[in-house]
């Protein structure tokens, strides 16, 4: 008998070889209608810990832009900053130099409340640990993101997220209640309920089984690509990098296209950054 989790969903494609899905998201990709909106925008930006002699820099003089509709993936070995970088590009942290712009509005202009109130509705966040309220019920952390907006509170709306995730039937269970796979789809259908402009995903597959991320990958990148979100993805996984639009290496502090040699010589694939 067929579980919530194995099932098959039309949104996940799951039949799929990997030629296959990449060959659709080739096409995705070029049939994509070309937006140069800057959404975020970072220079000379830099991150250090602590003072004196036991400052420690993790991220040097880096520049990054990123556009309206693209999906970027950042990857690193082990301890380079990745978590670091994507918590400062969301504004969850404060940058020690630098120019750092969300929606063309300067971070550095804005205190906590404020960037909090500028992601609201326009941002979504998919985490490896889920980060769902241990006390809510999969249809009350779906809702959030709405009580948190502008946007007005419609349960039918995170109803229907739920039910494009696969889980129609979970809507009343806990997290406690659900697997892996199906807590990390009440955290994708978060993500999206607010119609977001832009989803941050920190290692989205990385406490689940291969199998069962691969098919949260294809879940997200269906979404993704059905709703124009632009995706920011930090991800050890070179496969999940590979289905991004283009993919960044962090490297001692600075971020390098893919492919350039210099940062391939240090990067390490297999590496899991924690921070």
């Amino acid at each position: 008998m067929s579980t919530p989790e194995t099932r098959k969903q039309d949104v996940e494609h799951p039949g799929q070889d990997d030629s296959q899905r990449d060959e659709q998201e080739g096409h995705a990709r070029s049939a994509r209608p070309q937006d140069r909106t800057t959404i975020l925008m970072a220079r000379q930006l830099e991150k250090t810990v602590g003072s004196g002699s036991s400052a420690i820099t993790i991220l040097k003089a880096l520049d990054l832009e990123i556009h309206a509709g693209e999906s970027v993936a950042i990857v690193g070995s082990s301890g380079s900053g990745k978590s670091t970088l994507l918590a400062l590009l969301a504004g969850l942290d404060t940058l020690t130099h630098g120019e750092l712009a969300l929606f063309g509005e300067p971070l550095s202009s804005l205190d906590e409340d404020g960037r909090a109130r500028l992601r609201a509705g326009q941002v979504g966040f998919v985490f490896q640990n889920f980060q769902l309220l241990p006390t809510l019920t999969a249809l009350e952390n779906v809702l959030l993101p709405l009580e948190l907006s502008e946007s007005s509170v419609d349960a039918r709306q995170a109803q229907q997220w739920l039910a494009r995730v696969g889980l129609e039937a979970r809507v009343q269970h806990l997290p406690k209640q659900l697997s892996g796979g199906e807590q990390q789809r009440v955290a994708i259908a978060r993500a999206f309920v607010t119609r977001p402009a832009l989803v941050f995903a920190d290692e989205p597959t990385g406490n689940l089984d291969r199998a069962t991320g691969d098919r949260i990958a294809d879940l997200l990148f269906t979404l993704n690509r059905e709703s124009g979100t632009t995706l920011v993805l930090v991800t050890h996984d070179p496969q999940l990098a590979a289905r991004c639009d283009r993919t960044l290496i962090l490297d001692e502090g600075r971020l390098h296209a893919h492919g350039d040699s210099t940062a391939a010589s240090h990067h390490e694939p297999d590496g899991v950054d924690h921070r």
